[in-house]
């Protein structure tokens, strides 16, 4: 307990900064004190619920979608306030060069009175854009799923797979869902696109099995003519909650793997399938995770031990790290690779085409859409669900169509 005492003292200190900020820039822009009470009391609410649930959560429950409410609220709130802090802190300083070199000069300085409610009022301008977006990713934003389409041109396709096409989804977390109206709109869209496979990359749940039993009637409707093959995620193991014993993981991870079969898909753990179309074929693998730093559980040696190097070959893997560390360089040639795992971090700025950001980018090197090395791509799908924040701000919710074609 005593080592959470310092971090403590530090958040407090930087959360009643960031109200004192917010607080005298209303109070400037606006005479209202029932604004002004009324804004405050909304804050600590949000704080006083989000300290509720941080002190009454339990590793033997995961994260709830309370849990997740309450860490989404307390971002919408704190975001704005930073963007206030960093103008106002701005014209702090402003003020307090000005006063210097008065001092020096030994001039006098005119009021800045008129100036700080202008720049007060350029800051909630500012601030209401973050507010309103996270606002709008937690209602809706989580739900706005974008097909994003790719097609990728290789010498060594076989003939008979030019124009194959692929859907990859990725990251469904079911553990988190809590609209299956919204999610049905999400899988109809997905057959909608009536893609010739259909892969799913990873992380069906947040932790345990059971968190898919309201889902598996709407997930086993997904189709794919040529079949439908997935493989597991890093959440997928049960790692990131206590249980009561071993056996109990050892169960959950066993009955994780039994909700693939349910839902229809062939569930690869460090295998490989052939596709074939009129005599000619293509290799697919899938490993377990293998994450820079944790989970390395993936196989890809043994997933590729019966096939060909000369074969042309998808590999389904989790975390898009596998792919820099290990399999971009290796050459036995993977050509497509396919991950998940970042989400983009469920938030950020896309222009497709021109521009992407996300603080993602500061972990995972590929964290969102399509890459090249050496001849050889990785898409890394956005992710259809959530976890953690119950949104997406920017980063919206994808499903993945890939078109093969012939040079």
């Amino acid at each position: 307990m005593l080592r959470w005492i310092f971090p403590l003292i530090i958040v407090t200190f930087l959360i009643v900064i960031l109200e004192i900020y917010t607080f005298n820039a209303l109070k400037t822009i606006s005479k209202n004190k029932f604004l002004r009470l009324g804004f405050l009391l909304v804050s600590i609410a949000v704080y006083i619920n989000f300290f509720i649930t941080i002190l009454t959560y339990s590793r033997s429950d995961g994260q709830t979608p309370k849990f997740q409410m309450a860490m989404g609220l307390l971002l919408t709130f704190i975001i704005p306030k930073l963007v206030f802090f960093l103008v106002l802190f701005g014209e702090d300083m402003y003020r307090w060069i000005v006063k210097g070199i008065s001092i020096i000069s030994n001039t006098e300085t005119q009021p800045l009175e008129s100036r700080r409610k202008f720049i007060s009022q350029i800051a909630l301008g500012l601030a209401a854009i973050p507010f309103a977006s996270f606002i709008y990713g937690i209602i809706q934003g989580k739900y706005n799923y974008k097909v994003v389409k790719y097609q990728l041109t290789f010498d060594d396709l076989p003939d008979a797979f030019d124009g194959f096409t692929i859907t990859q989804i990725s990251d469904i977390h079911s553990g988190s869902f809590t609209n299956k109206e919204k999610i049905q709109y999400g899988v109809d869209l997905i057959n909608e696109q009536k893609s010739d496979l259909m892969l799913f990359t990873g992380d069906i749940v947040n932790n345990t099995a059971d968190e898919m039993d309201n889902w598996i009637d709407v997930f086993g409707q997904l189709e794919a003519k040529e079949g439908k093959y997935s493989i597991l995620g890093n959440h997928d193991y049960g790692d990131y909650m206590d249980w009561k014993n071993p056996q109990d993981k050892k169960d959950n991870f066993q009955k994780v793997k039994e909700i693939h079969q349910k839902i229809g898909f062939d569930l690869l753990l460090d295998e490989h399938r052939y596709l074939e179309k009129n005599g000619q074929k293509i290799a697919l693998l899938g490993v377990e995770n293998w994450g820079k730093g944790f989970n390395q559980a993936g196989d890809l040696a043994k997933a590729s031990s019966k096939i060909k190097k000369e074969d042309f070959k998808i590999l389904m893997s989790h975390d898009p790290s596998h792919w820099e560390y290990k399999v971009k360089n290796d050459d036995f040639n993977y050509h497509l690779t396919l991950s998940g795992h970042t989400h983009g971090l469920q938030m950020g700025i896309e222009i497709p085409g021109f521009f992407k950001w996300s603080p993602s980018q500061y972990v995972y090197k590929q964290w969102a859409g399509l890459y090249e090395e050496f001849g050889r791509y990785i898409n890394v799908n956005r992710g259809f669900g959530y976890h953690a924040f119950p949104g997406r701000v920017g980063i919206w919710p994808e499903i993945t169509v890939i078109e093969l074609k012939k040079a």
